[in-house]
């Protein structure tokens, strides 16, 4: 009886463990699989980031485009100048990345050292009502001749001499309306990277650093031809000389930079000083000595130029130069040429490819020549000290209204020349309105057609047309803004 008790009691008893140790065992169970799951899971995302960083990595590697190239390059410029190992970074960086048509064809390297091989072809096709488009065109660059002129066939050197500098050579060609061809050695310099304090020195044949256009080169141009202004007192080709250059960004919280160049004064590529020669534009006084004896006789060229954004979608750009130096009128001769200049640009927040854009540029130039007395000479009378004093500007305005077209207008004035001095139908007062429209094929080629309405003193009314067509082998290195 007892016995049957005891199990009558625990039966129960057992029933409930077994029950209970069944649920623990279906719980594990479910844990188990919830784990695997879960780890399944887990590996499956695993893969497909994996899968998917691959492939982000491989597009990323074939898309990669001009613009990264030039970062690179940007990046690598930036850091020779400031710290040698980080240069070396990017220098490898540059290495590997994936040639684009769109930059320089390197030609030699050894370590980090380069050379850069680029060649820009620029020709002109049009005509004019002035029977001495010579004269009626100012610039070196310009259209010369009815029909075909070939404006500019520049080939440009440029690369990484060592750690210490970098080095440019601009060899241009062109082809005179007699069908000469003309060699110039346009610029040909070099540029340290690694000076202490935002230091840099340039030193050889350049463009002296004087207002916007005339550093520049004619494909950069948003015109056919050079201003009036520039060409009458730079002179045909611009002012450049031999000589060396200082310049120091200044650690301001704007881009502000000022330089500071010493040149040779004489010759064709100095005009408004000692261009013995004399030219068609101004009459210089024979048997003048254009050698240097003291550092009076150099040329001074100082300019300021700073930069500041106004707000995301505005720069606004302002600048002021200066160039000082002996002329050729006698040994007591003295010119002394101002500049003031500015550059704003919009360019749209939602820009497609750089387009819509807005620029507006203008400079204004003022020259002071102190004529020295003159005895006088067979072609050459006789004179008295005096003192010009002339004044010209130009203003232009760009409108990207759609990727790859641009619509530019400019207006140009230039006064005259007072007295007897410089008695030069050329040097009358003028004035020419020139509209424009651009459009780029790419980035390697241009198309251009361009009016010019001239009102000369004494002269009348010239119109002139021009088209003009460029291609681009390679690339330039870049240009300041």
């Amino acid at each position: 009886m007892t016995v049957l008790v005891s199990a009558l009691v625990l039966a129960p008893q057992s029933a409930v463990r077994a029950h209970e140790t069944n649920q623990i065992n279906q719980l594990k169970r479910q844990l188990e699989l919830m784990q695997e799951n879960f780890e399944k899971v887990q590996r499956a995302q695993r893969e497909q980031i994996e899968a998917l960083t691959r492939q982000l990595n491989e597009v990323i590697h074939q898309q990669t485009t001009t613009t990264e190239q030039k970062k690179l390059e940007a990046q690598l410029a930036l850091d020779l100048a400031t710290n040698q190992p980080a240069a070396t970074a990017s220098a490898n960086a540059l290495e590997k990345a994936p040639w684009s048509p769109a930059q320089p064809l390197t030609v030699a390297r050894s370590g980090a050292s380069y050379l850069n091989l680029s060649f820009d072809g620029m020709f002109a096709v049009g005509g004019s009502s002035a029977q001495d488009i010579e004269a009626l065109e100012f610039g070196g660059h310009d259209p010369k001749q009815n029909g075909f002129t070939v404006q500019n066939l520049e080939m440009t050197l440029d690369g990484k001499v060592d750690p210490y500098f970098k080095g440019q050579a601009n060899i241009v060609l062109q082809i005179d309306p007699d069908g000469e061809t003309i060699i110039e050695a346009e610029e040909a310099f070099l540029e340290t990277i690694s000076l202490p304090w935002n230091l840099q020195v340039k030193a050889g044949q350049y463009y002296t650093q004087f207002g916007r256009i005339n550093p520049t080169h004619p494909h950069t141009w948003d015109f056919v031809d050079q201003p009036l202004v520039i060409g009458r007192f730079l002179g045909p080709d611009g002012l450049r000389n031999p000589g060396a250059q200082v310049s120091w960004l200044a650690p301001t919280p704007f881009y502000s930079e000022l330089f500071l160049s010493v040149q040779n004064s004489g010759g064709e590529t100095a005009t408004s000083f000692r261009d013995a020669a004399g030219t068609e534009l101004i009459t210089q006084h024979p048997g003048v000595d254009t050698s240097v004896e003291n550092a009076g006789d150099m040329l001074y060229s100082p300019r300021y130029v700073m930069s500041f954004d106004l707000g995301d979608e505005h720069t606004l750009v302002l600048g002021g130069s200066g160039a000082f130096g002996p002329n050729a009128s006698g040994p007591d001769g003295r010119t002394a040429i101002y500049g003031a200049d500015l550059f704003y640009k919009w360019k749209s927040r939602n820009h497609d490819k750089g387009f819509p854009f807005v620029t507006w540029q203008t400079e204004y130039l003022y020259s002071h020549y102190d004529a020295a007395a003159y005895s006088g000479s067979p072609g050459f009378p006789a004179s008295a000290a005096t003192t010009i004093n002339n004044w010209g500007l130009y203003s232009q305005v760009s409108y990207g209204f759609r990727p790859r077209w641009v619509a530019s207008l400019r207006g140009d004035y230039v006064t005259g020349q007072p007295g007897d001095f410089w008695a030069n139908p050329l040097l009358d007062d003028r004035y020419r309105i020139s509209p424009a429209l651009t459009f780029f094929p790419s980035e390697f080629s241009k198309i251009r057609l361009q009016y010019n309405y001239d009102h000369i003193q004494n002269t009348g009314v010239e119109n002139s047309v021009w088209f003009q067509f460029e291609f681009l082998l390679g690339a330039h290195s870049a240009h300041r803004f």
